[in-house]
This record gives C-alpha cells, structure tokens and sequence, in this order.
C-alpha cells in the first residue's frame, strides 16, 4: 500500500513508531482510512501498541482478543487458533505448557502480561472478543471451543467483556484501535477465494503434526 495515499488532502504519514522489541517482526502499513499506521496479525500473532496505532487481523474459526487499558491509551491483539496447549497434558492455567502464542491460553496471558509489564493495571483493562465462526467443515467445532475457552478465561481471571462479536458461520476482518477503544469488524459474508478457509485448514493440520514450541459493526 502507497504509504502517502493517493489524495493530496488525505492524512499524512508520520515516521513509522519503533515497536517493542517482541514486535518487530510483524508487519504495519499506513493506512490513510484510518490516519493511522495498521499492524497486521497472522495466525499466531499477537500484538501490543503503545503509539496510536490501528491493530488488524481475518478470522474465521479463530478468536481475537482486544484488550487496553481504558486510562492509558495502550493495548493490544492476539489472534489463536486452538484454546489451550494439550501437549502436556496440562490445562490453561497451568504452569509448563509451551510458550506458543498459537494457543489461546498462551496467547492471553502473554498479551495481558506485556500490558502488565508496561504499566497498565489490571482493574483498568476493558476486554473485546471477535471471531469463533464455524468455518470449518469439521466434527469439531473449532470456533465453538475457541469461544468457550475465552469466554471461561476472561470470568476465571476476573475480567469483564465489554463487547463481542462471537460465532455465527462467516468469517470476520477485524480493526481495533487500542487508543480509543473501538473495534471495526466486517463480516466476510461472501468470500472470492477459499484462501481464508484454505489458511485455517492449514494451519490446523500443522499445529496437530508439529511439536508445541457483509456489514460493519461497531462496538
């Protein structure tokens, strides 16, 4: 994407924000829609913004979690596949389960950590849920576990949802802008390629065969 845009009276770009170290990798664009830089999300990805930028991601049976500190103007996304790392037997708040943000149970804590890290303080962060659709064509609904683990971690850790839009059988594009707090999801009600669906069937063959290591609504 033309990081300028292609109207002379559009928003200008400013230097790209350095990102956190952990972050680095991820990929941010400018988007003059927004007048903000995007940082887009991959399967597995999560990300923590601490300068005013636009936080993107497609689900279909996977969930996102948006979750900033109301006072401070910082948050962050992740985006997870699976609930929680079976590969040691071990539940979601266990202690020795992999480090692997492709989960959910890692995923969440390692996004509400950094938060942590960086000065947000619990009892101030707001928590937004989007994705969970049944997309795939499986004996196990995997969004359907995806939200139900969600929904359980966020009552077990004492957090309330603000919004949420969970479920349902499309797939979603998500923005969330931790500064304000709004979250932007258009529901993919009509797909032109199966490259959403093709991506997620994918990725979930992977994570079983490799070790752990429409519209637009607002909310």
């Amino acid at each position: 994407m033309n990081g300028a845009g292609s109207e002379a009276s559009g928003p200008v770009p400013g230097p790209l924000p350095r990102a956190l170290p952990q972050f680095e990798h991820i990929t941010r664009y400018w988007d003059p829609a927004f007048g903000a830089y995007v940082a887009k999300l991959l399967p597995g990805e999560y990300f923590v913004s601490t300068h005013g930028e636009v936080i993107c991601t497609v689900l279909g049976s996977c969930v996102s979690a948006c979750i900033r500190d109301r006072t401070r103007g910082m948050g962050g996304m992740n985006h997870f596949m699976l609930p929680i790392d079976q590969s040691s037997g071990t539940s979601a708040w266990s202690e020795g389960v992999s480090a692997a943000t492709r989960y959910g149970n890692i995923a969440m804590e390692m996004l509400v950590n950094d938060l942590l890290k960086l000065g947000a303080r619990r009892q101030d962060l707001e928590v937004k849920l989007v994705g969970g659709g049944k997309v795939l064509a499986a004996v196990t609904d995997v969004g359907a576990n995806n939200i139900e683990f969600v929904r359980r971690y966020c009552e077990t850790e004492g957090f309330t949802v603000a919004g949420e839009d969970l479920g349902a059988t499309y797939p979603r594009k998500v923005y969330y802008s931790p500064q304000t707090g709004k979250v932007r999801v258009k529901k993919l009600l009509k797909l032109n390629n199966t490259t959403i669906l093709d991506r997620e069937k994918a990725y979930l063959q992977n994570l079983k065969s490799a070790p752990a290591s429409g519209g637009v609504e607002l909310f």
